[in-house]
């Protein structure tokens, strides 16, 4: 089951206000989400992926229930598609994607 539409996300801090993502195209799957963004001039970009399931929460074997974010590597938008996935951190781990958008990074 996919899920498409226009993201835009507005990024809250200090410093001057920034302009959402434009032109991006995310789909989400059950697991994974995926994004296709069209050039804009050299800003980055990541695919914040929201995940709900069991996942690693610290030193091996620790284990937690509940909702984790996951982000993709920094990208600039050329319209390549960026994938990322809620596959949690180990063998048998189990999660679903809940939301998916792109929004700007800021290291």
């Amino acid at each position: 089951m996919s899920i498409s539409g226009l993201s835009f996300a507005a990024v809250v801090g200090s410093g001057s206000a920034q302009a959402a993502p434009q032109d991006c195209t995310v789909t989400r799957g059950a697991f994974d989400a995926s994004a296709v963004c069209g050039p804009d001039g050299g800003s980055n970009y990541v695919l914040h992926l929201d995940c709900v399931g069991l996942y690693a929460s610290g030193p091996f074997p620790m284990y937690a229930i509940g909702p984790y974010k996951v982000l993709s590597y920094p990208f600039t938008p050329s319209g390549e598609r960026i994938s990322a996935g809620c596959r949690g951190m180990g063998p048998g781990v189990f999660a679903l994607a809940t939301n998916a958008y792109v929004e700007i990074y800021n290291p």
